[in-house]
């Protein structure tokens, strides 16, 4: 329970870090806000090639690529969030939707629409561990989250065809 607590605190900071206001108003950026860096999407995908790397390890490697999605939607939810993904669909085309009723990076903010618009911020570590997990165990992909109401989220895999 600690490991959650902490992990959920150290995702805030990171979110808050990359999201301040910019203290310079000549900088281009609307609004006073930075722009959103990559570096959350960027640490999150140097996360999951290492929980990529260490947890399948007692796993017979995966022979296709809805073996991978299933074990990222128990395995490694379960090894990141404690619980696991709540849905799983596909169009059987490389096109994969997980869905998390309740994402707990997502339930402090559930209180109040008025966090809709500032979810999105708290998806791009989580888009970047799904796809550094994916390119570890051999996929390239292309990983996209959508809030339509809180603390619900979708994430959209999209498995890249070599």
């Amino acid at each position: 329970m600690a490991d959650a607590v902490l992990f959920e605190f150290l995702h805030t900071e990171m979110v808050a870090e990359l999201w301040t206001p910019d203290p310079d108003p000549g900088s281009g950026v609307s609004a006073g806000r930075r722009r959103p860096r990559r570096e959350d999407g960027v640490m999150g995908f140097r996360v999951g090639q290492a929980l990529g790397e260490r947890l399948p390890r007692d796993t017979p490697a995966f022979r296709e690529e809805l073996d991978v999605l299933k074990f990222l939607c128990k395995d490694l939810w379960v090894a990141v969030f404690q619980k696991q993904m709540d849905g799983l669909r596909t169009n059987h085309q490389g096109t994969y939707v997980l869905q998390d009723n309740s994402f707990p990076l997502l339930v402090p903010m559930a209180s109040g629409l008025q966090y809709l618009e500032e979810a999105p911020k708290f998806l791009a570590f989580t888009c970047g561990l799904l796809c550094g997990a994916l390119h570890t165990l051999g996929f390239q992909s292309l990983v996209t989250a959508s809030v339509a109401a809180l603390p619900a989220c979708k994430f959209q895999v999209v498995i890249q065809k070599p």
